[in-house]
């Protein structure tokens, strides 16, 4: 097999490049098309169709082709066909097998496309396919933080600001935060599902081709429901969608790390609040008393990759108009970011199932001048100017008799407070936005 094809093939006659320049040039490229080569074999198959319908192959070609596309994509999951780097990119790698395989036929499935084309289309099938994945987890979450809410709903906890005892709050609304912050969540990542949902296939290198290509054949068949239609608006978009889907991850990311703050703080001895189940802790390796809450401070630091991604693929987007190089360097950042996100957002919804709360720990935690704004707030509603109310508490503090935590969480009726938690409705706004959330063919890795 020919393994330097596309090299050979862009190379100036007489200069190729030297070794250290392809390697500095390829970087870990082909290492990262292993993620995205099912999703260039897809379109690639989609392009040799397409072909086909305006002439440029024969029927009998086009199906020898397809054939070819769907040995390569067995081969590959099966592990008969590796990537790696006798290969330039996933690209080459389709080209140099088709040709092996058929000769002339193999080298004519580029016609009409360009390397950006297939960069493209490859990326944006995997950018959905993962944002879909983020927003399925993300939904995940929040029905695992609403089913938990319903269950403790009622239970007394402390409710914080500035980390110090504020007043009486529930398990009900601490996990009911998260749920709806989830949900919001779910909705972002949908709303960048509608704009990645455009077919970038056939814009060639971001001016178009002299050929009259079913643009709109090949997006139905790579299930776009749209074409983005300016071939310069498709490379223009090279790096801006990558952000908007690590963005998408960001969100969820973001909010599990304040979750996993949270987590690490209630399950200290100081507080005690809550029990990590046993799978998601670790032991010492010297002191054979600790457990260690090693997986949920690696969901709090996994953020930072993402948005050390998000700043790499910011930093190259300096550029004016068209396709340059440069480009090239955001799929690490994409590739890391999501998979990271992905990764860390799947084992959630069974940690926040299995948390055990102790209760009496909570209420114990609830000391008298925590009601204080109770006090206050009752002798407004009495009567009483606001301000005189508070400063009449506040000097009282020292001797408030001790109240009935649930009976508190009672009275806060404002909607969405302790007394009228809404969860229901939090819930069926969850229920709108996940059957929202496009499927995808499930294509890659």
């Amino acid at each position: 097999m020919n393994h330097l094809l596309w090299r050979s093939a862009t190379a100036i006659e007489g200069d190729e490049p030297g070794d250290a320049i392809m390697e500095f040039m390829t970087g870990e490229d082909v290492i990262l098309d292993r993620v995205l080569f099912p999703h260039d074999l897809r379109a690639t198959v989609a392009h040799v169709r397409g072909l086909q319908r305006i002439g440029i192959l024969t029927r009998e070609d086009s199906e020898r082709l397809c054939s070819l596309l769907d040995e390569l994509r067995g081969d590959f999951f099966a592990g008969r066909f590796i990537l790696d780097r006798r290969f330039e990119d996933g690209h080459s790698a389709i080209e140099a097998y088709l040709h092996d395989k058929s000769g002339d036929l193999g080298d004519r499935v580029h016609t009409g496309r360009s390397r950006n084309d297939q960069v493209a289309v490859a990326t944006r099938l995997f950018m959905r396919e993962r944002v879909q994945e983020i927003a399925t987890l993300s939904g995940a979450i929040a029905q695992a933080c609403l089913e938990q809410a319903r269950v403790h709903a009622d239970w007394p906890m402390p409710g914080y600001t500035h980390l110090q005892r504020a007043v009486p709050s529930s398990i009900g609304l601490w996990l009911g935060s998260f749920a709806e912050a989830f949900c919001d969540d779910v909705a972002f990542a949908c709303s960048v599902l509608e704009i990645l949902d455009a077919s970038p296939l056939g814009t060639a290198a971001g001016y178009g081709v002299n050929l009259p290509l079913d643009r709109a054949g090949v997006a139905t068949e790579l299930g776009f429901t749209r074409l983005q239609i300016n071939p310069m608006a498709v490379q223009n978009a090279r790096g801006k969608f990558e952000l908007m889907s690590l963005q998408a991850a960001l969100h969820p990311m973001q909010d599990l790390r304040r979750l996993a703050w949270d987590l690490s703080l209630f399950a200290t001895a100081e507080f005690a609040f809550v029990r990590l189940p046993p799978q998601y802790i670790t032991g010492s390796s010297i002191m054979p008393n600790k457990a260690n809450p090693d997986v949920v401070e690696l969901l709090r630091a996994r953020t930072a990759s993402i948005e050390g991604a998000l700043v790499e693929v910011q930093s190259i987007l300096s550029l004016p108009s068209g396709y340059h190089r440069d480009l090239q360097l955001s799929k690490a950042p994409l590739v890391r970011g999501l998979q990271f996100a992905r990764q860390a957002l799947a084992i959630v919804p069974e940690l926040i199932r299995s948390l055990a709360f102790d209760p009496e720990r909570m209420r114990n935690a609830i000391t008298p001048d925590m009601f204080a704004t109770d006090i206050a707030l009752e002798r407004a509603a009495a009567g009483a100017p606001f301000r005189e109310a508070y400063h009449q508490a506040k000097n009282e503090l020292a001797n408030l008799p001790p109240r009935d935590a649930e009976h508190s969480l009672a009275q806060r009726v404002s909607p969405g407070a302790c007394g009228d938690l809404q969860l229901e409705q939090i819930g069926a706004r969850l229920e709108s936005m996940i059957s929202c959330i496009p499927e995808t063919s499930g294509e890659g890795g």
